[in-house]
């Protein structure tokens, strides 16, 4: 799994005209699943998100986590997220999982976000097309691949 977390002021997931989603201060996480993924990725994923130290504390440093500040958070599936562009000019997507197995991770990883930070998620829709606007704060952009925890 390879997620793109984004600490935000404000955020939304809008889908046909109507707004999915929407957060203030929190995190926008942008989730891409690939078939070599497993609940133990969800696990170690969520975990290190729910915990990231990327929010200010009282003297303005970034020491703080989601859970501390009792942020709120959008997960929107972005398959994109495992393209390739090494060969030409049009990214593959070899990479990224079919419906069949993304669908179901994406599903539980919202679910294991859910327990974690003890308070309903916000979600886009998997497959649709969606609009997402997001006030980065910072900007603070933190990317995390489960398949390369050394990355």
């Amino acid at each position: 799994m390879r997620v793109v977390v984004q600490r935000v002021s404000s955020a939304s997931v809008t889908i046909g005209g109507q707004v999915k989603s929407a957060i203030d201060k929190g995190l926008l996480i942008l989730l891409g699943i690939e078939d070599a993924d497993t609940n133990d990725d969800i696990d170690w994923l969520v975990k290190k998100i729910c915990q990231l130290r990327i929010f200010d504390d009282e003297n303005g440093v970034m020491n703080k986590s989601i859970e501390d500040v009792g942020g709120d958070a959008i997960v929107v599936s972005q398959f994109t997220l495992h393209a390739s562009a090494k060969k030409g000019n049009r990214p593959s997507y070899i990479r990224a999982s079919k419906p069949e197995f993304a669908v179901p991770m994406y599903e539980k990883f919202l679910q294991v976000m859910e327990d974690k930070l003890e308070k309903e998620i916000g979600s886009g829709e998997f497959g649709a097309d969606m609009k997402v606007q997001l006030l980065n704060d910072g900007p603070v952009t933190i990317i995390i691949d489960s398949q390369n925890k050394d990355f």
